[in-house]
């Protein structure tokens, strides 16, 4: 049996007549007008050559025996699948009664006997053609709707002379009302949330007395469940002569937009882990504090904690344990702060106090309102207190103790970078003095001047007796499970001291401006590397080198880099810089005027740790970059939090759409690999795949991997 007739060549005709001398006179002219003929001699003989041949037309006689052609146009209407096959019946000229009977049978138009052959053939022809358009323009529409209902979009009508209003079922269902009843705008209008329905109502208003179309977000309130989000639109059409005819438009569900826009907007100003603010907007705040309290002649407290040994943490059980514990750590500050215990209550109002997460294990406390400096210190110990307890964190008892440094405003410092500066000095005595205190800022504080000092001119000589190594971290392709790219990461191994936390010299090195020969020594000696893996074989193998602020407001970086590229032989193309999104922000004019001449040189530009603490999101199109790489803090939740997943795949859509690549950083289960690459992020780099190596350990994984995951 033929499936639907419509990948034949040749339109397929079915002649139905009792008379066999008329089929084939029909049979003649149709064929010879390039037309497939096949025949019955009566109604029911007809009935089950279009179930088996599936014609895409018929041409059949009214007056038969068996079956005549009205009953049996009768049946075939019956059935659904045949209720728009083309029927052209046949009958004589004064036989009125018998077109009456065949038209409400169904037929779909007569052709009088004698029959001239040349009209019968433009007739078939004719009615064909409108078959086919009638046909897609019934698959249009399914498609049309289909396609509305995965959108979640509807559309509506008004006719502006008769008052009659029509919405299709995609409408009805965004504002709950029932299928099939005739809707109004007054009830539609009803469903609206109250605090927008002047809106609405104002848009109507214009597009009805002026033409104006209109575009607006409002939302519904729902029976059950959270608000909805509705784009709702349209435009008046006019007559000829300019009269308004109808207003019609379409209602769509952007409900899910609009949460990952808020989720945007709120991550802008609070850290994606903990849900707490971040850094820019405890700078804001405490800006704001310090203004206030000039004003008024108060004093601004500000306490820094930072959790003792906490790479412990992630060393002992790994990283999801370590953000576990920062967002206990988290909630425990939240509810010590802000919950109206007899400590609190008495020195902090609810909503004045603001806790932050100011990176990494570092935590920060606002106390825009106390009285006196003592006040400060008591909240303080309060805090270090209630975090001393064990934590829970999936059957693990973890206890930290936390230390924390007090500055007080605008005594200590008369602006936000000062202050900030001293309850970093406070925190670095307190941990000095015993973890687990507090302390306040004193003039007299040098200790951790004296220490960076010391750790300065250590650097130092480390970068003359080659104590500095390079490690290497590989970046996988998800499609393809291929390593395509390396991370070069700064190691110190310190003769007395062991290996030194990256995080702990190259801070000292930005301040003492040792940041730029650091710098310079990693991109050396990585692009020698690079330049020794493709001799080795690995021809496409690129590499990724971080540079720092004070490398990008150098004048020389774009000749460094070139020069370093020149003597090492390894082409541009081969190398990616990656800068952090707050240094972007931060220097954004020199930063981007930098990038520009480095892409000038050919390498491609990453932007680093994405998404943390600041929003970029509005100017991403206009930075020179051309990889994107999701900060950790956003992959680590993916399974755990669902507002993270539509932020990792909101940024992934988005990045895509601005034709960049795509990096997720921190990979370490296969739930998250499984997420990123069915929304088909391009390449991850994680402990999931791989730590850290030194050179000869990843030539031996470059040796031996080979992709198994698809």
């Amino acid at each position: 049996m033929e499936s639907a007739g419509h990948s034949r060549k040749q339109p397929r005709v079915l002649v139905v007549d009792d008379t066999a001398t008329l089929r084939q006179m029909a049979r003649d002219a149709l064929e010879e007008d390039g037309l497939e003929v096949v025949e019955a001699a009566d109604g029911r003989a007809a009935l089950e050559v279009v179930a088996e041949q599936r014609p895409d037309l018929v041409l059949m006689d009214v007056n038969m025996p068996v079956l005549d052609g009205c009953a049996a146009c009768h049946e075939l209407r019956l059935n659904p699948e045949w209720a728009n096959l083309p029927v052209l019946m046949m009958t004589a000229s004064d036989d009125v009664e018998s077109m009456r009977t065949a038209y409400e049978a169904g037929a779909t138009d007569f052709i009088t006997k004698p029959i001239n052959w040349l009209i019968l053939c433009q007739r078939v022809r004719y009615m064909l053609r409108m078959s086919r358009t009638a046909a897609d323009l019934e698959r249009s529409q399914v498609q049309l709707a289909k396609a509305q209902r995965s959108a979640g979009l509807g559309n509506w009508e008004l006719d502006l002379r008769s008052g009659a209003f029509r919405c299709s079922d995609e409408v009805c269902g965004l504002y709950e009302l029932p299928r099939g009843q005739l809707a109004t705008p007054a009830a539609l209008l009803e469903r609206i949330h109250p605090e927008d329905r002047d809106l609405v109502g104002t848009a109507l208003e214009l597009a009805l007395s002026d033409g104006t179309p209109f575009s607006v977000d409002h939302r519904i309130q729902l029976s059950d469940g959270p608000d909805r989000h509705v784009h709702l639109q349209g435009e008046v059409s006019t007559s000829e002569d300019g009269d308004p005819l109808e207003l019609s438009g379409t209602a769509q569900d952007v409900s899910g937009r609009k949460r990952a826009e808020e989720e945007v907007r709120f991550l802008a100003y609070h850290d994606s882990l903990t849900r707490l603010g971040n850094q820019r907007l405890f700078r804001d705040r405490l800006n704001h504090g310090l203004a206030q309290a000039r004003r008024q002649g108060e004093i601004v407290g500000v306490v820094l904690l930072d959790l003792d040994h906490f790479k412990r943490i992630n060393d002992t059980f790994g990283h999801s344990v370590g953000d576990m514990l920062l967002q206990r750590v988290a909630d425990r500050l939240q509810n010590c702060v802000r919950e109206g215990d007899t400590v609190t209550r008495s020195l902090v109002a609810p909503d004045d106090s603001t806790v932050s997460r100011f990176g990494g294990d570092e935590f920060m406390v606002l106390l825009p309102s106390v009285r006196r400096p003592q006040e400060a210190g008591h909240v303080a110990r309060r805090v270090v207190d209630v975090l001393a307890h064990p934590f829970d964190l999936d059957g693990h008892q973890v206890v930290v103790t936390a230390s924390a440094g007090i500055s007080i405003g605008p005594t200590d410092g008369e602006d936000v970078d000062a202050l900030l500066r001293n309850a970093v000095a406070a925190m670095y005595a307190a941990k000095e003095r015993a973890r687990g205190s507090y302390q306040f800022y004193e003039r007299s504080m040098n200790d951790v001047v004296r220490r960076n000092l010391e750790l300065e001119g250590e650097l130092r000589a480390a970068l003359d007796a080659d104590q500095l190594s390079v490690h290497y971290q590989p970046k996988v392709e998800l499609a393809t499970n291929r390593i395509t790219s390396v991370e070069a990461l700064v190691r110190w191994t310190h003769p007395e001291l062991g290996s030194v936390p990256p995080g702990q010299f190259v801070p000292v090195a930005e301040q003492a401006g040792l940041i730029v020969a650091v710098g310079e020594f990693v991109l050396r000696t990585a692009c020698a590397q690079t330049r020794r893996w493709h001799e080795a074989g690995f021809e496409d193998l690129r590499i990724s080198v971080n540079l720092s602020a004070q490398q990008l407001r150098t004048d020389e970086i774009t000749f460094t880099v070139s020069q370093i590229l020149h003597e090492t032989g390894l082409l541009p193309k081969y190398l990616d810089v990656e800068i952090t999104e707050s240094m972007m922000i931060e220097n954004k004019g020199v930063a981007i005027a930098a990038l520009h001449q480095l892409k000038g040189v050919g390498i491609t530009v990453s932007l680093d740790d994405f998404g943390t603490g600041y929003s970029s999101l509005s100017y991403l199109n206009s930075l020179p970059v051309d990889f994107v790489k999701i900060d950790r803090t956003f992959v680590s939740a993916i399974g755990t939090d669902p507002n993270n997943a539509v932020i990792t795949a909101a940024i992934i859509s988005m990045a895509h759409t601005l034709g960049l690549q795509v990096v997720a950083e921190g990979v370490e289960t296969e739930e998250q690999r499984r997420f990123l690459l069915e929304r088909d992020c391009d390449e991850m780099q994680g402990y999931l795949f791989s730590k850290p190596l030194p050179a000869d350990e990843l030539t031996e994984l470059l040796r031996n991997h080979q992709p198994q995951r698809s």
